[in-house]
């Protein structure tokens, strides 16, 4: 609206220099003096200090208001919406490879798997040493109590008491170097020099006392170079023990 009001003042300013061109000075200076008064108000003076000057007339035709100081601007208005998600933007570059994180606690044991193919045979191992073991007999005269033990080659003494023990070995091939032990202890040693061609013989004997749980029996001493202890159809080594008496408790010898 103030811009039409603007537009009809021109127009009517226009229109009045254009009527102000055909007078004479003393008409036109009139004129813009008439013009001055047409667009004043007569305003009362003030009977006294501090009374207030009267408000413009509203009543006067919208022409004859200029066009005041522009207003202060407004208060912001409120914030609008949220708008619409925008799409979705291109694929980033991959980022750096982040620290590893702390180990987590073990998990619980799984299940049996399968037997796996059989693998390659390994290489064989070292050579051990030659293992001790007593002489085994197969052939008897006389067990009937089995005291000997033909498994271990082993006489276990079940009766305390004092025993004789003996032995006759057949020597062939190679040297023969044997002991007689108790309990694991060497009691006694018998050794032979093999002649070539010949077939050579060794014994030996002794008295032993023995508790209930004792173990006697013969065995090679040292290595295979004193293994020459032989035996066939026509040669026998042989190995004998037996009771010469009991243990007898004191109280009962009395009676």
């Amino acid at each position: 609206m103030t811009l039409l009001w603007k537009i009809l003042l021109g127009i009517f300013l226009t229109g009045r220099l254009s009527q102000s061109q055909d007078l004479p000075e003393e008409n036109i200076e009139q004129t813009v003096l008439n013009e001055g008064t047409e667009g004043r108000v007569d305003v009362e003076e003030p009977e006294g200090p501090g009374t207030d000057i009267s408000q413009p007339d509203h009543r006067q035709p919208c022409a004859m208001w200029m066009g005041g100081v522009p207003g202060t601007p407004g208060h912001s208005g409120k914030p609008g919406k949220d708008g619409r998600d925008g799409r979705d933007g291109p694929r980033g570059e991959k980022g750096d490879k982040g620290e590893a994180g702390e180990k987590g606690d073990p998990g619980q044991k799984g299940d049996i798997g399968l037997a796996g193919p059989r693998g390659f045979p390994g290489n064989p191992g070292l050579k051990g040493a030659r293992g001790e073991s007593a002489l085994s007999y197969h052939s008897f005269f006389y067990n009937d109590q089995h005291h000997y033990d033909d498994v271990s080659g082993k006489f276990r003494c079940v009766l305390p008491g004092v025993y004789f023990f003996t032995y006759h070995l057949t020597v062939y091939t190679k040297d023969a170097k044997v002991s007689l032990y108790m309990n694991g202890k060497t009691i006694m040693f018998t050794f032979d020099q093999y002649q070539e061609t010949n077939v050579d013989q060794a014994s030996g004997s002794v008295i032993l006392r023995l508790e209930a749980g004792d173990e006697v029996w013969l065995q090679v001493y040292g290595d295979e170079a004193f293994g020459g202890v032989y035996a066939d159809n026509t040669n026998d080594s042989t190995f004998s023990g037996f009771l010469l008496y009991p243990d007898v408790p004191a109280s009962a010898l009395r009676r």
